[in-house]
């Protein structure tokens, strides 16, 4: 019978042989999700709060060392598990700063308009292309650059939901035990995080400024 190595070994197997007292079980964990936790605890803080975000990372990850014990599945997943330990300290350290958390499961109430004179969204974005061309790409990485933008003026909740689905790609269930929402809520965050980014993205990315080939 062929045994797994240890790199094929899901999360939740690698949890409790931790829990059972096998650090190399810890280190494989950590080096799978490291990456993906720093990334989504720095975006959720912003460059507001962005010097929190090492002090988060590693506070979440010392959660996980004291809660080995008594850690369970309970039916999330240890990612699941490893990112609500996240969210709950990003909450604690936008609350400390005293920056308002709206947790509400329904809009903040204010429609998102363009400015005036934006132009109508999407008509300046090229096409997509299999081999884009060098002006394509210097957009699309201006696009990029425009999102995060976007992101960060986006409610908390509303940007957790859209990072912890699109960005680390968890099913929508996941997304609600994460956040520790029901579905619906999740569903409804996720629902206007989308349209204002598409409204913000439409609105102001200006298009790019070729040179004339005479």
């Amino acid at each position: 019978m062929h045994t797994p190595s240890p790199d094929d070994m899901p999360d939740d197997t690698l949890m409790a042989a931790y829990a059972a007292g096998d650090a190399s079980a810890f280190e494989r964990l950590y080096q799978r999700h490291e990456a993906g936790l720093y990334r989504f605890v720095r975006r959720l803080l912003g460059p507001a709060l962005a010097a929190q975000t090492d002090e988060v990372f590693q506070d979440t990850w010392l959660r996980v060392v004291r809660s080995r014990e008594a850690w369970s599945p309970q039916g999330a997943t240890f990612r699941t598990w490893l990112f609500t330990l996240a969210h709950r300290r990003v909450i604690d350290v936008w609350r400390r700063s005293g920056r308002e958390v709206s947790m509400a499961a329904d809009d903040d109430g204010t429609p998102w308009e363009p400015e005036a004179g934006a132009g109508t969204p999407w008509s300046q974005w090229p096409a997509p292309s299999p081999a884009p061309h060098g002006d394509d790409l210097a957009f699309w990485r201006r696009a990029g650059e425009r999102l995060l933008t976007c992101l960060e003026q986006l409610p908390l909740a509303q940007r957790s939901a859209f990072l912890l689905h699109h960005d680390d790609e968890l099913p929508l269930a996941d997304v609600a035990r994460a956040l520790e929402v029901g579905f619906e809520t999740a569903k409804t965050r996720l629902r206007y995080a989308m349209a204002k980014l598409r409204t913000c993205m439409g609105a102001y990315l200006a298009p790019l400024q070729t040179t004339d080939p005479r």
